[in-house]
């Protein structure tokens, strides 16, 4: 650390020291359709005489402007205009605000530049409505308790439960969180987080910067027809490009992310919008251990990862983007050193887990002609997923004579392509047809003799070697019948070639605007997905001991999605919006026997039942009913609240309605935040946010305490599917913050504190079995912990 804060001292020594008491907001305005540049387009800050006009390629510029908040409006004959509040300019960066605008069915010879704010948390992709909203970095670090995390960010938003304190999964209403799409810069991608395991699709650990994010979107229904293979939600996450005319640093240090610096600035002196944007972090978690604060075990996880994103000007060949971003991890459970309140270890086993993974692409934007053009992504990704267990014999102490009874190595190779064409045939009708194809590289192999001597021979549980195919299609548009209703439908399709299963999904939504801001949609859609991975190849079951491969046989799970939204934005800043909906899921795996066995209960951990010989014979439902009331941060203070009603049911190969394990019941969250201006020119400013989050018990299965006693490792009591209800949860989470711009020099720094779970309350997690104590026991949630994030920018 002595190094560290030396470098950074260095680093700020050589900061050109220059009056620095304003700053410049560039951008690019686009038609928000056929995302072309729009010329002409006039820009102002409302309360001051500071103007511009947008160029040939859509760019403006205003230089000179006050550090502080301020608020923007956008303006062009033809167009609705826009108005965005509270933008934040600070001395150590430029900020860089993309708009786009969306043209009015009747085109207007004068135009008035309104106050009107434009539409704040709603999606960037003009093809969703209903189920769906937009995020940004500033959203993702703001709110108390999100450990820079937009998995956490969400979780705050109506309809969506964080599973676990230890782990980023999350479930939507009521859905497992393998039903969660993850697609960055266009395409799907692995499971962005450290500590990842093969078809899960959350972790410990976030390894998406936010300093690198660009507002993204967020869907948790009936989603438009170009996202397929997922049944519960979408992460359609954006990469920002550098800052194309100044080079600009960010150094950060934050106790769960670690220690990361990003850079970016132009890649010549052309003015051509090139740029690079790089960032790479190194976890500190090691420092949470010495000072005794609990992770969620007292193992210490090691990880690091990196990320670029790098843009080229516009040419004859298009608009191109390299961009990339990978991690490693690692950590080790010695069973000497855990006891019983661990998440993850047992104290008569030592275990040896690592994850690595890497995803590079390139983009390209070509433009046909001024209302069309066509896009291309194509990405690689590497994953592995390597697990060791060892066991000691009983009684520990004294540990000697370890012999390995488990270990797990998967890893993929995966080639991605899809295409698109997107063309606004006018301002009523726009449509988008594309394809996409992923080579699923996979190598797959699991030994297991768990619970057995140590000379007993391996029983192999997975082994596969394979390249099996994805192919998806489909086809969408959006017709504007008038400024009041539009409509949006497509068609999606899916071929998987490992077994031959076919799908192909309609979706239809209607959205009609009711006077005084007031809006009614009503969603339809027909959603498919494979099964994790890892359930396909599993082909021994070591507990009933039986030997099955049919696994590969499984079809696609299905599930049916309503959703009926209304919104009201009563007042400037402010909006009430309320969902129901109804899911109906189908083709669900579950065992060919009668049992309360369904894959809906699975995909919240590290791994996945192993059970083999399953059938596409399950069922299940969720219902609910969402409220949100939100005020977006205007003069200083912002509010969210959030309540969800639901109700999550499966039945299994038995017929028996049960309680899905991810069926809470209801969820409420209220966040606030308020922001003091410090000083004559409000430059600097003190923050303080509370999250406070109430959660209905999770339903689980009991442990079988005696058969897990004779067998020497946990056996639920499956007579009994999720017949337990654990106790519910609440949270407390409070954050302070200081933001300062200096007045000398080109630089601005930010401080956090951020106390999780103030209340230290004992949430109860799962009851466990414990090998070494012949007991089930309970295992807690992380209690309180204090996270602390330092940034500089210059």
């Amino acid at each position: 650390m002595k190094k560290l804060t030396s470098l950074l001292l260095l680093i700020l020594a050589s900061v050109v020291i220059h009056a620095q008491n304003t700053q410049t907001i560039r951008g690019v305005i686009t038609d928000k359709t056929s995302e072309m540049p729009l010329p002409g387009v006039s820009v102002t800050i409302v309360g001051t005489n500071l103007g511009a006009v947008t160029d040939s390629a859509g760019r403006y510029v205003l230089t000179g402007v006050p550090l502080g908040r301020h608020q923007l409006s956008y303006g062009s004959a033809g167009y609705h205009g826009a108005s965005i509040p509270e933008v934040l300019v600070t001395a150590g960066k430029e900020v860089v605000l993309d708009v786009a605008l969306e043209q009015r069915l009747v085109t207007l010879q004068t135009y008035t530049i309104t106050a009107t704010a434009t539409k704040k948390g709603a999606a960037t992709n003009e093809f969703s409505a209903g189920s769906a909203r937009s995020f940004n970095l500033e959203d993702v670090t703001r709110y108390a308790g999100g450990r820079n995390d937009p998995s956490k960010l969400v979780s705050n938003y109506a309809g969506v439960v964080a599973n676990s304190d230890a782990r980023n999964d999350i479930v939507v209403r009521g859905n497992s969180p393998t039903g969660v799409l993850w697609r960055i810069e266009g395409s799907p991608s692995p499971s962005p987080n450290h500590f990842a395991t093969l078809g899960t699709t959350g972790g410990p650990v976030s390894a998406l910067n936010t300093n690198m994010l660009k507002t993204s979107d967020f869907l948790t229904g009936a989603f438009p027809a170009e996202y397929g293979n997922a049944t519960a939600a979408v992460f359609d996450i954006n990469l920002r490009s550098g800052n194309s005319s100044r080079h600009e640093t960010t150094l950060q240090v934050n106790a769960f992310s670690g220690v990361e610096a990003t850079v970016e600035g132009p890649l010549n002196n052309k003015n051509n919008g090139a740029a690079y944007l790089a960032s790479y972090r190194y976890a500190v978690a090691a420092l949470a251990n010495t000072v005794g604060v609990n992770i969620g075990t007292k193992a210490i996880p090691y990880y690091q990862d990196w990320a670029f994103n790098l843009t080229t000007g516009k040419s004859r060949l298009g608009r191109f983007s390299f961009f990339g971003m990978g991690g490693l991890s690692h950590i080790s459970f010695v069973g000497s050193k855990t006891d019983s309140t661990d998440f993850y270890g047992q104290a008569d086993e030592d275990s040896y887990d690592k994850s690595n993974f890497s995803y590079f692409g390139a983009k390209n934007t070509l433009d046909i002609d001024s209302r069309t053009y066509l896009r291309t992504v194509v990405t690689y990704a590497h994953t592995v997923d390597h697990y060791d267990q060892w066991r000691y014999p009983d009684p520990v102490p004294p540990y000697h004579d370890r012999w390995m009874n488990y270990t797990n190595d998967n890893r993929t190779s995966t080639v991605r392509f899809s295409s698109y064409l997107n063309q606004k045939v006018n301002s009523r009708f726009s449509y988008r047809i594309g394809a996409a194809g992923e080579a699923l590289g996979l190598k797959i192999h699991v030994l297991d003799k768990i619970a057995r001597p140590a000379a007993a021979p391996f029983d192999t549980v997975s082994n596969y070697d394979g390249t099996p195919f994805l192919l998806q299609y489909f086809g969408q548009f959006k017709y504007r019948l008038s400024e009041q209703f539009s409509i949006i439908g497509g068609l999606h399709g899916m071929h998987f070639d490992a077994n031959g299963s076919d799908a192909v999904e309609p979706r239809l939504s209607a959205t009609y605007q009711l006077p005084a801001g007031q809006s009614l949609s009503l969603s339809y859609g027909l959603h498919s997905e494979l099964q994790p991975l890892p359930v396909y190849f599993q082909s021994y079951d070591e507990t009933d001991q039986i030997r099955d491969s049919s696994n590969r046989k499984l079809g696609l799970t299905r599930a049916q999605h309503y959703v009926l939204t209304y919104e009201w934005r009563f007042m400037p800043g402010w909006r009430l919006k309320a969902e129901a909906y109804y899911q109906y899921l189908f083709d669900v795996p579950v065992e060919r026997n009668p049992s309360g066995f369904s894959m809906l209960n699975a995909g919240a951990d590290f791994g996945f039942p192993d059970k083999v010989g399953l059938v596409n014979k399950g069922t299940g439902t969720n219902k609910g009913v969402e409220l949100t009331v939100e005020r977006f941060l205007d003069h200083g203070y912002y509010l969210l609240l959030t309540t969800s009603l639901f109700d999550s049911k499966y039945k299994g190969s038995d017929g028996i309605e049960r309680n899905t394990a991810f069926n809470y019941k209801y969820v409420f969250n209220a966040l606030a935040g308020k922001e003091w201006k410090l000083g004559n020119s409000g430059a600097n400013a003190f923050t303080v946010d509370i999250r406070l989050s109430a959660i209905g018990g999770r339903y689980a299965t009991p442990v079988n305490t005696p058969a897990s006693l004779a067998a020497g490792y946990e056996i639920d009591d499956t007579l009994h599917y999720n017949s337990q209800r654990l106790s519910d949860y609440f949270r407390l989470d409070t954050k302070f913050g200081y933001r300062t711009s200096s007045k000398k020099r080109r630089l601005s720094s930010t401080f956090y504190l951020d106390l999780q779970n103030v209340t230290n309350r004992r949430n109860i997690f799962l009851v466990q079995y414990n090998q070494a104590k012949g007991i089930a026991a309970p295992i807690y949630q992380i209690r309180f912990f204090p996270d602390i994030l330092y940034r500089i920018q210059f």
